[in-house]
This record gives structure tokens, C-alpha cells and sequence, in this order.
């Protein structure tokens, strides 16, 4: 049990910046990553010795993270932060406001299409891996990259169209 505990919270880190790109909330992905390890140890018995644990706490977060998006939408009600980054004053650098750019490009990408992007592209993982993640097929993660990425590249001005 201390070893899956200890590859558990090896993950943390990952999970937190997972957490942070959904909700774009700091404190509200330190929370939902909380909830997601204690469910994770409180059912360490369901995971299969030998499987790809990164995998099966992803899952975990990201059903979790739905979990609170279907309830934040039946009680309809908006939660502002003071450390909000959409609150936050503009950037006076570029490479901050590119940063800020792509926040909101990535925030006008469909829930789909967005999930894959991050998972890909800021947590680096296979395609096989997403699919399982997100019980989908392969092909169906390839698609919803590709117009990701499609569409992102046209909000932030790089296609020629």
C-alpha cells in the first residue's frame, strides 16, 4: 500500500496542472485534485497492478471535474475569485500577452476538443492512453486534436485564411 501511495503522489503535480488548465482557477483545482486523490486511496484496491496509474488518476480527476460541471449547471450559479485569471489586469509584456491569448483561445475551444489539446499538448500523453482516459476511440482523439489545434491556430491569428 505505501507503494502505490508513493507513486500516487508523484502524479500530484501533474494532476494539479491538469486541474488548473480546466477550471483556470488555482484554488478550485487544489481542491478538485484533493477530491480526486482521496477517492484515488480510497479505492487504490480498483486499480490494477501493472495498468498506467497516470491513466487511471486522470480519469479519476477528469470525472470528478464533469461531476462538478453538471452541478455547477443544475444550481446554475458562477463562482468569482479574487485570483481569478480573467479578473487579473492585462499583461504589459508580450510573451504575457500571447499567454493570455492563448488562455482565451483555449477557453473558446469546445469542452472536447480543449481536454485532448491539454492532455497532449501539456501533459504529453498517447493518444491510446486519451482514449482510454476519455472512453473514446483513437481516431476520435485524433479528430477532436486535430480541429483543436485547427481552431486554435485560427483564434490566435497563425493561418493565413
Amino acid at each position: 500500500m505505501t507503494h502505490i501511495k508513493t507513486r500516487i503522489e508523484a502524479q500530484i503535480p501533474r494532476l494539479l496542472r491538469y486541474a488548473v488548465a480546466l477550471t483556470h482557477n488555482r484554488p478550485e483545482a487544489e481542491e478538485l485534485v484533493q477530491d480526486c486523490l482521496a477517492r484515488a486511496l480510497s479505492r487504490t484496491h480498483l486499480w490494477e497492478n501493472g495498468t498506467d496509474l497516470r491513466a487511471w488518476l486522470f480519469t479519476i480527476l477528469h470525472n470528478q471535474y464533469v461531476n462538478r460541471v453538471r452541478h455547477a449547471a443544475r444550481e446554475r450559479t458562477v463562482k468569482l475569485h479574487e485570483n481569478d485569471p480573467m479578473l487579473a489586469g492585462a499583461a504589459t509584456q508580450g510573451a504575457g500577452l500571447e499567454l493570455r491569448d492563448l488562455h482565451r483561445a483555449l477557453g473558446q475551444l469546445s469542452e472536447n476538443q480543449r481536454i485532448v489539446v491539454l492532455l497532449v499538448g501539456l501533459e504529453g500523453m498517447s493518444y491510446p492512453a486519451i482514449a482510454r482516459l476519455l472512453d473514446v476511440p483513437v481516431g476520435t482523439v485524433r479528430s477532436r486534436l486535430s480541429r483543436g489545434r485547427a481552431e486554435l491556430r485560427q483564434l490566435m491569428g497563425f493561418t493565413d485564411e
